[in-house]
């Protein structure tokens, strides 16, 4: 596990310092409403629902990466405002919300950026 949660980070990383190829204009935002997701547990075993949500908020609060599973099965990296959303979004973990933010995605990795819930 230690493994995968070191190679999920760099992924992150990577993906939020990486250039992002986007798919709409730079000032538009979308909302996407799904489930909060750790992505460490979702990647590695498919971890998600009701039966995972204190694992996820444990695996979130402690920094690993947080996602978001939309209506569609598409899964997103989650970011604030060049910031994570872990704090906020810990709470949350297994259930459905709705967040706004920046789409972008590379070689195949989807990011919400700027992302914000919306309440």
């Amino acid at each position: 596990m230690n493994k995968l949660n070191s190679f999920l980070s760099i992924v992150a990383l990577a993906v939020i310092s990486a250039a992002p190829v986007t798919t709409k204009a730079a000032d538009e935002s979308t909302t996407i409403k799904g489930e909060i997701l750790d992505l460490a547990c979702y990647a590695d075993h498919g971890a998600q629902g009701e039966k995972h949500v204190a694992c996820a908020q444990k695996c979130i609060t402690s920094g690993l990466p947080v996602g978001i599973k939309a209506g569609d099965g598409k899964v997103y990296l989650v970011v604030g405002e060049h910031k994570p959303l872990n704090k906020e979004l810990a709470p949350e973990a297994g259930k459905t919300v709705t967040l706004k933010g920046k789409l972008v995605s590379k070689d195949g990795v989807n990011l919400l950026e700027n992302a914000e819930i919306v309440k």
